[in-house]
């Protein structure tokens, strides 16, 4: 893979511009320094191979070359959705799960806030960070993680839940960049409505353990 084939596989998606690594630290980070140097929105950082990516609370998340996603899309806030920028996480989460379910006929849960999950195992995860100019956001950078084979599942004994690749679950191969591309065609899609009633009502619908001990 490489930005032009990357460009071509993503084409006719609003991305102004893309950045492709065979190997990084964190998408992330490439893209929160990205921003600050005056990224435009739906700028996209994406690895084939993540050494140091970053999950919740600290944790770790490790891309292994050839078997899994790595990407965080630039989002610069308008003054409207401001009022609702803790809304990006579970607009990330929707999206993947809804990419899942349409593409492979997965049947994804989120496992609150904002990791997904097949057969009750975790397949890909979010992370929404923000750049700040003193109180006001500036951008805020979304990062997606995915198992997409089963090489891409890190040993068990390593994990704190259980985990799960996409192809495991799905029981054929998965393109991985045209998987990419139905995650941020949902992102697209759902974006404009963050703040409805039905962007909260697909969300809610796809929580697991609700209603369990």
């Amino acid at each position: 893979m490489d930005v032009d084939t990357l460009s071509s596989r993503l084409a006719g998606l609003p991305i102004p511009q893309i950045q492709y690594h065979d190997v990084i630290g964190s998408t992330n980070d490439a893209a929160l320094d990205w921003a600050n140097k005056g990224a435009p929105d739906g700028c996209l950082v994406a690895a084939d191979q993540q050494t140091h990516g970053r999950g919740r609370l600290g944790r770790t998340w490790v891309t292994r070359p050839g078997s899994a996603l790595a990407f965080s899309l630039i989002i610069r806030p308008t003054q409207a959705e401001l009022e609702h920028i803790s809304l990006f996480s579970p607009l990330g989460a929707l999206a993947a799960a809804q990419a899942l379910d349409e593409m492979l006929g997965l049947a994804s849960e989120i496992k609150w806030p904002n990791d997904i999950l097949l057969n009750r195992r975790k397949a890909a995860g979010i992370l929404v960070e923000t750049s700040w100019q003193g109180d006001l956001p500036l951008g805020l950078v979304m990062g997606i993680g995915i198992n997409v084979a089963e090489d891409a599942v890190p040993p068990a004994d390593s994990l704190m839940f259980p985990a799960a690749s996409v192809e495991t679950a799905a029981g054929r191969q998965v393109d991985r960049w045209e998987l990419m591309r139905s995650v941020l065609s949902a992102v697209f899609e759902w974006r404009p409505r963050i703040a409805s009633d039905s962007f909260r009502q697909s969300w809610e619908k796809r929580l697991a353990f609700k209603g369990e001990w």
